[in-house]
């Protein structure tokens, strides 16, 4: 760092520290290149204890002095996230964390997908921490029986998703057994005992997921939560964690309503330069009828990505952004589960893994339209997660490693990545009508899900009046405003149900960030440098947005 380290500095790196000999995940995500072996405590044990820590840190962190500027925003950012962590540790929805896409259920497995692979001694590794599977799922087991005893538990069709998804890697080419199947290093063969070891292991690990769909089945969904909504009181707190700033929830839903409407009037306005007098509907049908926009296949699809994402790195450094060398390799890949959702992960610490772009393609899809993920390339490559992201990463002359590589916010990164998307049409990069129509079809759906979210979990009554939002019409309602398949539309709201306040963050993080950027403009004047604003912005790390505020605005 050119910077000294502070004392504040010295207490956030003691802090990182203490989650990567905790979280042997994160550690991997992050670059850490210990615990590789192992996988994370997930009892009740290690959640009370994890909270323990947090407190004592906290307390820590009001005591320090501040050295500057930097050292400011450190405080308010981690005061801000222990403070918060201690109030969803207090409500006990640790004991009840079950979804389709971000829980246990899902991230004992995950993680293999960033594990080192390169070494044999990797491949050794990852032998011993497929062994370490069904520790992790006895602690996590042991976890949600806790929600059972105190009748807490996670909604039934939440539990039916997860029991669905552990049952997929019973399958003979089940995910253990084709990742040990397949393995090999780069610098020379594995040997023959090595190969039997990490298959006997990917039998332990895929017998631990069939130890936790058997507690699914058994235990769990006969003591499951009739009840979707996780109410107002909870929901206020996980919209907090997930914005990094408490909003008004019944306003944002208003706005959220009149925001809808609002970009059902841009595309109508598109649709019809797409064919004169178009509805929306029938100008998806002429993009979807025509050949130059379709790709067949993941390898096709995986090739379109690294062009357009490698096309924009190119056209925007030195421009809108300053993007470092090690920031311009981005790799696009086709993610080897089939849960459907697309999604980033950061490069490591020293950028020896570059930053990823997945695609989690669901079964049976196998054709994909271009003017419809061309805008999905820019929200998760550059300028959206990986600018935002791998900036974060590569900061190392003014962050410490807490504000580098663990503060996050669904609200700051979705929020920014929505707002890159804006973005790209202002500079010209969506001209085409087609893909311009494609960016509305995902700022319609973010919309759509405000108001989804919030209605399901508050008990709002529908907007049409005929009772409390619940399912179906929750289904039918994204149907309406989702030009996309019924595969993904019924896996993102299950996703709504399950992982309440998360979603909303994309649009709301979206609001709040142009809500800033134009009254930051406004008091530069004609001073105003887009570049300078977003070099700031992104410099600061992934802060949580009232952070963000204090920090541009004062």
């Amino acid at each position: 760092m050119s910077r000294e380290q502070s004392k504040l500095d010295l207490l956030a790196e003691d802090w990182v520290k203490t989650l990567v000999d905790l979280s042997p995940e994160f550690a991997t995500y992050a670059g850490f290149k210990v615990g590789e072996d192992r996988l994370e405590d997930t009892s009740p044990e290690a959640a009370a204890h994890f909270n323990k820590l947090e407190k004592e840190t906290l307390a820590k962190v009001e005591a320090t002095e501040i050295q500057d500027d930097v050292d400011n925003v450190t405080k308010i950012a981690m005061m801000s996230t222990l403070k918060l962590s201690g109030e969803l540790y207090d409500t006990g929805m640790w004991r009840r964390n079950l979804n389709p896409i971000a829980s246990p259920a899902q991230g004992i497995r995950d993680i293999f997908d960033l594990s080192p692979t390169a070494t044999e001694e990797n491949w050794e590794n990852l032998s011993k921490r497929m062994l370490a599977v069904d520790g992790a799922v006895d602690g996590y087991i042991a976890t949600l029986r806790e929600g059972i005893k105190h009748n807490d538990t996670p909604a039934i069709r939440q539990i039916t998703i997860a029991l669905n998804q552990a049952e997929q890697l019973q399958a003979p080419d089940g995910f253990f057994r084709k990742f040990a199947a397949n393995a090999k290093a780069e610098d020379k063969e594995l040997s023959a005992a090595l190969k039997a070891e990490l298959a006997s292991s990917a039998e332990v690990a895929t017998a631990g997921y069939a130890k936790l769909a058997q507690f699914f089945k058994e235990e769990l969904l006969p003591a499951g939560n009739k009840e979707d909504a996780i109410g107002r009181e909870r929901y206020q707190l996980l919209s907090a964690s997930f914005l990094g700033k408490r909003v008004d929830l019944d306003e944002t839903y208003e706005w959220g309503i009149e925001e809808l409407a609002r970009v059902v009037a841009e595309q109508n306005a598109v649709a019809n330069e797409i064919k004169p007098g178009a509805t929306v509907q029938e100008a998806i049908e002429v993009l979807d009828n025509d050949p130059k926009r379709k790709l067949h296949g993941t390898a096709e699809l995986q090739a379109w990505m690294q062009k357009l994402s490698d096309a924009a790195i190119d056209k925007l450094s030195g421009t809108h952004f300053d993007i470092a060398e090690p920031l311009r390799k981005l790799e696009c890949m086709i993610a080897p589960t089939q849960h459907g959702g697309i999604y980033y992960t950061s490069p490591t610490d020293d950028f020896s893994r570059p930053g990823r772009m997945w695609w989690s393609v669901p079964v049976g899809v196998t054709e994909f339209d271009t003017w419809r993920e061309t805008t999905t390339v820019y929200h998760e490559g550059v300028p959206g997660h990986h600018l935002q992201v791998a900036q974060n990463v590569y900061n190392k002359a003014d962050l410490n490693s807490w504000r580098r590589l663990v503060s996050w916010s669904s609200g700051h990164g979705e929020g920014w990545a929505l707002y890159a998307e804006r973005l790209m049409q202002e500079l010209g990069f969506l001209d085409d009508p087609g893909d311009r129509l494609g960016m509305l079809d995902g700022q319609r759906m973010r919309a759509a899900r405000v108001v989804l979210d919030i209605g399901v979990h508050l008990g709002k009554p529908r907007l049409d009046g005929t009772g409390k939002w619940d399912f179906d019409y929750a289904l039918d309602f994204m149907s309406k405003n989702v030009n996309m398949s019924e595969q993904f539309i019924n896996f993102e709201v299950h996703r709504y149900f399950g992982w309440p306040g998360q979603a909303p963050a994309y649009k709301i993080g979206q609001r709040i960030w142009e809500q800033i950027r134009d009254e930051y403009k406004a008091r530069q004047g004609a001073n105003f440098n887009i570049k300078e604003f977003h070099m700031k912005a992104l410099n600061l790390g992934g802060i949580g947005l009232d952070t963000l505020e204090k920090a541009l605005l004062g």
